[in-house]
């Protein structure tokens, strides 16, 4: 019996679209066979600082897995490593469905590496991206400024759904999840 590979749901979007908060609105809506699994970025950033739900790891840990081929894909952004471990291409391999918090500068490569990348576009106007950043509290306004003017550069690659998630997190939460339904 021949498997077919499962699609990789590839979430980009400027920092404060809310891309951690759809993901974990639909990781808990989904049931358990769904067919989708979310995969965890491994990051060297500590685990209690807020965000998305990650590995942490000391830069020297990161190193060493690195070096070990322990990643599918692995980047630098923001003075932080970030991984996607070799189980999303495993998972791929079994006819899975995975969803990944990716990199916007990363996607070129992701896409060479996974066949069936789908990249979703998660966005939301500037003035809910502002808020959302100063909210967070964990960049100076500096570093909040930077990130706006980085975002209003980038565009949604071609061949990218878009979802904008301006209003309530329910009403993005459920187009996405309509979207990884209609996937599988």
């Amino acid at each position: 019996m021949t498997v077919e590979s499962g699609i990789l749901w590839y979430v980009i979007g400027p920092s404060g679209a809310g891309k951690d908060s759809l993901l974990a609105y639909a990781r808990g809506r989904l049931p358990a066979e769904s067919g989708v699994m979310f995969a965890h970025r491994y990051i060297t950033r500590p685990a209690d600082a807020g965000g998305e739900n990650h590995v942490a790891l000391s830069a020297e840990e990161f190193d060493a897995r690195e070096r070990r081929g322990c990643f599918a894909l692995a980047w630098r952004r923001h003075g932080l490593a970030y991984g996607l471990g070799v189980e999303t291409a495993m998972w791929l391999e079994q006819g899975l469905d995975v969803v990944v918090n990716g990199s916007r500068a990363m996607l070129p490569r992701a896409a060479e590496r996974f066949a069936t990348l789908r990249p979703l576009w998660i966005t939301a106007s500037p003035e809910v991206l502002a808020a959302r950043l100063a909210g967070r509290g964990r960049e100076s306004a500096e570093a909040i400024a930077r990130r706006l003017g980085e975002s209003a550069g980038f565009a949604p690659p071609p061949g990218c759904v878009e979802l904008v998630n301006d209003g309530r997190l329910e009403d993005a939460g459920e187009r996405l999840l309509a979207l990884l339904a209609k996937a599988g």
